[in-house]
């Protein structure tokens, strides 16, 4: 039996489509909006039995994959954030990079020898890295519009993928994917599924817009802090107002603060653009930190030490 195991946002979601577009497979579907990561946990196995991981960090999936290895299955993990120690193991293939310019798309684009490129580049733009994501586009023969909608929909779908649960979703991420599995090209799911490409990219901007409305709780010339409210769409918007911001501030780093609904912040970080290191080792000195290192977080941040991160997060980009 196979098991596809994979992050549920653009990234993730890509990489996969790109894998399976070449070796075709019926396979079980494990995944979850984008900060469900310890997704091994969710795998059952056999001896014999094939298991893809794609952009989770092996540093928290560590022990469930020697668990899933001890088992007797065939792993293939490819990504690009923490690893820690990599388990020597015969039936273990890996293919990790941590380079904060790199994502699990690319290295996927490299291993398949850019067979299908154009959701490489789609998830590229997801992570936010878009100067790789041009150069990849470089090799292909796209219109400026096409390129942008290749954007347009990286972002979108990077953007479904933030949630506290998947209600708080448009599109369970296994959706977005099944719905994206007929399509080599990227180009003709946006054409063929149009309503889905129009309520991504409607609701990513509505929620975009409202989120640029708040005012940042702590900024300087070197970061800026942003408090979001316990709502849906401010779940949503999370990751994707760091990546707006980062952007329009290339020099100042940014940590973005989610409420949620049981009693602590969900955090995302990013880097300086400018200097796209250092987020993943701010957020793993808390419990529940991870990350890449120009893109890290902070699933579960007690509400009594935010004054804690907000100093360690000064004095990390100062």
């Amino acid at each position: 039996m196979q098991h596809d195991v994979f992050n549920g946002d653009a990234d993730g979601l890509c990489a996969l489509l790109q894998l399976r577009f070449v070796q075709p497979a019926e396979s079980v579907l494990i995944t979850g909006v984008k900060r469900d990561i310890e997704l091994l946990a969710k795998v059952n196995v056999q001896a014999g039995d094939y298991v893809t991981v794609l952009d989770v960090s092996l540093a928290k999936n560590r022990a469930e994959l020697v668990r899933v290895l001890e088992q007797g299955a065939n792993v293939f993990y490819v990504d690009h954030h923490q690893a820690g120690e990599i388990p020597q193991h015969n039936q273990l293939k890996t293919l990790i990079n941590t380079d904060a310019n790199i994502c699990t798309s690319l290295l996927m684009d490299e291993y398949l020898a850019g067979q299908y490129r154009e959701w490489a580049v789609v998830g590229a733009f997801g992570d936010n890295l878009i100067p790789q994501a041009e150069k990849a586009a470089r090799l292909l023969s796209l219109t400026t519009d096409e390129l942008k909608s290749l954007q347009n929909l990286g972002v979108c779908i990077n953007y479904n993928s933030y949630g506290d649960s998947i209600a708080d979703l448009h599109f369970a991420p296994d959706t977005l994917y099944q719905e994206a599995c007929p399509y080599g090209s990227p180009l003709d799911f946006i054409t063929d599924k149009r309503v889905i490409y129009e309520q991504l990219t409607a609701s990513y901007n509505d929620d975009i817009a409202q989120a640029l409305k708040i005012s940042p709780e702590y900024q300087s010339d070197f970061v800026a802090v942003y408090l979001l409210p316990d709502a849906a769409w401010a779940r949503r918007v999370s990751g994707v107002l760091s990546n707006e911001l980062a952007n329009r501030h290339p020099d100042r780093a940014h940590a973005v603060l989610s409420y949620r609904p049981r009693g602590d912040y969900q955090v995302s970080v990013r880097a300086p653009l400018t200097k796209p290191t250092g987020a993943d080792e701010l957020c793993s000195t808390f419990v529940s930190g991870g990350g890449r290192q120009s893109a890290a977080g902070i699933n579960h941040l007690p509400t009594e030490q935010l004054p804690v991160f907000i100093n360690a997060f000064v004095q990390h980009y100062r």
